[in-house]
């Protein structure tokens, strides 16, 4: 009797049909979700087309019923699905936690400037990135301003077919001789994120015009999208690879894309609670934003917007103190939902392969995240982990062991401690990839799949 244990392959335990399926419903996802304002917009309108209705028709009501379907947008940056069980919320919900933000580059408030008949933007990177990185490639433009009318214009640009992109220079191999020198977190520096957005001159007669480039530029934003130069002052503009995501691979196994990090899981959490029904815990799909910048601001799980959604449900169901809001996260109990790194074989040298996770082997349970002696996790009881290792097995799910990488190596975070520290019970678990936080990350389609399988089987019981 063999008594090693073993991972299992996915590909090998599954019909290919159906992961393929998933993948594609996935990337039409995360073509149109490349913000987490478009992720929010994304996710309401499919919650809807699926049966959930909005906070605010319940608000009105002044009541929740068992069975009922509820979505929740917050401040348009944030969303909360949730399913009401038959138990009061009061005895506690399963919840699946994802972020809907990853790694870009935003707009600066004054970042229009004209240099050497160029006009360019100005940035400052969101989250941890190789800066180096996000030159040369193909970029577009996202995000919403306000007018000093108070109109509000949605802008979006560089990812139809037909239009233009924006693009980051790099310097030339020819003369790189003193950069290439320099280490890889100075190769391009913070300010170095121009993006290139014109250079054709304005025809005018006008005396009082010095910039012909960057007022060329103006008036093309007024004519497009109504704006002036002083609206950007008042705008949330972010910078994102153009394009959509792509099949990889000659048996297109993988999946290429920008913002892996975490719509895979806020994507596998969002469709896993679509299918659940008459259950009797409450299942809640947590979706926020701000993860990738410590989780702070008012969108953010630092944040009080989640209890406070909780604690109104609660008084609708029942009168209402403050014991049972707090009674309601100490019998709950978590995932939190975020990517893990998964082994790579260029670079075996980070990871310590025999707790590392592997692509095509399904989801990755992780006891701790943290940097280095496990500082900043949340750290899994042993009690929990075996109540989610029996859920994934009585429901066939292929799950696997991860850890970012070697002890003192680096490390991560997610939004498990945020939770933990409000007494529920939370366990790391989410999709193996590579290439994280790239401007263009690797996933495996089977993982994606296996993912979403995972959080519908942790909800629906």
């Amino acid at each position: 009797m063999k008594r090693e244990f073993e991972p299992k392959n996915v590909w090998k335990e599954l019909e290919h049909k159906e992961i393929m399926d998933y993948a594609k419903r996935y990337m039409n996802f995360l073509d149109i979700a490349k913000t987490e304002r478009l992720a929010t917009k994304q996710i309401v309108k499919l919650a809807k087309e699926n049966g959930f209705k909005d906070y605010e028709e319940f608000v009105k009501i002044g009541k929740i019923n068992v069975g009922d379907k509820i979505v929740y947008n917050h401040k348009g940056k944030s969303a909360v699905l949730f399913v009401v069980g038959k138990k009061p919320i009061k005895d506690g919900m399963n919840i699946v936690g994802a972020h809907i933000d990853s790694p870009r580059l935003d707009i600066k408030a004054c970042p229009l400037y004209e240099d050497s008949n160029m006009a360019l933007f100005k940035t400052h990177y969101y989250g941890g990135v190789k800066k180096y990185q996000w030159t040369t490639i193909p970029l577009a433009l996202h995000g919403v301003v306000f007018t000093r009318e108070g109109k509000e214009v949605e802008i979006s640009f560089g990812d139809s077919d037909d239009e233009p992109v924006l693009y980051i220079n790099d310097l030339l191999i020819h003369l790189s001789a003193d950069q290439m020198e320099k280490k890889a977190s100075k190769v391009i520096e913070a300010e170095q994120l121009n993006v290139v957005v014109g250079q054709i001159p304005l025809k005018t007669d006008d005396k009082e015009v010095k910039n012909y480039v960057k007022e060329n530029i103006l008036k093309i934003l007024e004519e497009k999208y109504g704006i002036r130069e002083e609206d950007f002052m008042t705008a949330e503009l972010e910078i994102v690879p153009a394009g959509k995501s792509r099949h990889v691979g000659l048996d297109s196994s993988f999946i290429a894309g920008h913002g892996h990090d975490d719509r895979v899981c806020s994507y596998a959490g969002m469709e896993a609670i679509f299918k659940v029904q008459d259950v009797d815990t409450s299942a809640v799909c947590l979706l926020t934003d701000k993860e990738e910048v410590g989780s702070m601001g008012n969108t953010g799980m630092e944040s009080r917007f989640f209890e406070n959604l909780v604690a109104n449900l609660i008084a609708m169901q029942e009168d209402y103190n403050d014991l049972k809001i707090r009674s309601a996260f100490a019998n709950s109990q978590v995932l939190s939902a975020d990517v893990n790194a998964a082994f790579d074989p260029t670079f075996p040298e980070v990871m310590e392969k025999r707790n590392a996770a592997l692509v095509g082997h399904g989801i990755t349970i992780s006891k701790y995240t943290g940097v280095r002696g496990k500082g900043g996790c949340n750290d899994a009881n042993a009690e929990f982990l075996a109540i989610v290792r029996k859920v994934f097995d009585d429901n066939d799910v292929i799950w696997q062991t991860g850890e970012l990488g070697k002890a003192d190596q680096g490390g991560g975070g997610t939004i498990a401690y945020i939770l933990a520290n409000l007494g529920a019970e939370v366990l790391d678990c989410g999709t193996p990839m590579l290439s994280m936080h790239a401007p263009i990350e690797l996933v495996g389609k089977a993982d994606a799949y296996m993912s979403s399988k995972a959080y519908f089987a942790f909800l629906n019981r």
